[in-house]
């Protein structure tokens, strides 16, 4: 493994994408804690990829402890959830990269878009963090439960968003170590696109019965 790898801190990490992405990241090599509110269950989400990946450089602990730790800091917690959690490990991210995953879905219906006045969501994160945080929205249009396969697969595309160009440079090397393809989408600004979509992939999967629709980007960059 190269050491020169960043250590991630996945917060929310016991949840689907959060489960998810540890594992693909502790697969592809990668130093990984999962930070969870509650310790037990961030070291049972360990453990249960430890049983898939014997070797993996994985720990689970508190989420501020969790941040403190991570080198680059991932949060995939639910929307309701999204603004107690930013302010509880706001100190331990300051001078790092924060990638947000948040969609606002709001239950019941989650196959329909529904702007609020936080929208876009991961613009709010930064507005809550600071300028010393380089936020970086993206993963939101991915099929969390095809990243617990173990197999190769190819399920679409990332964008990615956020105000520092080098900063989106670093999560699209994360997303192409899940075995995605990252594209640089612009600003934080612009992450209202990819917030949005994903009422619409849940309105497709049901509609056509779809098991985990994604997006692809045509065309051949020059």
């Amino acid at each position: 493994m190269n050491q020169n790898m960043p250590c991630i801190a996945v917060i929310g990490g016991t949840g689907s994408l959060g489960g998810g992405l540890a594992f693909r990241w502790a697969k592809a090599g990668y130093r990984v804690v999962i930070g969870s509110r509650s310790r037990e269950k961030a070291e049972q989400a360990c453990a249960d990829i430890l049983e898939k990946l014997p070797s993996a450089k994985i720990t689970g602990c508190g989420n501020q402890d969790a941040a403190s730790r991570g080198d680059i800091v991932v949060l995939t917690v639910p929307y309701s959830h999204h603004e107690s959690s930013i302010r509880e490990i706001s100190d331990a991210v300051q001078g790092k990269i924060f990638v947000d995953t948040t969609v606002p879905l709001v239950p019941p219906k989650v196959a329909r878009v529904q702007l609020s006045a936080d929208w876009p969501v991961a613009g709010a994160a930064q507005t809550m963090l600071g300028e010393a945080v380089r936020v970086v929205s993206a993963f939101h249009n991915v099929a969390a439960a095809h990243l617990h396969n173990e197999g190769d697969h190819d399920d679409g595309d990332v964008l990615v968003f956020g105000n520092s160009k080098a900063a989106r440079e670093s999560v699209i090397e994360l997303v192409s170590a899940v075995g995605l393809k990252g594209w640089h989408a612009g600003s934080i600004h612009n992450s209202v696109v990819g917030e949005a979509l994903t009422s619409v992939l849940i309105f497709l999967n049901k509609n056509y019965q779809i098991d985990g629709s994604g997006i692809r980007i045509t065309g051949n960059p020059a």
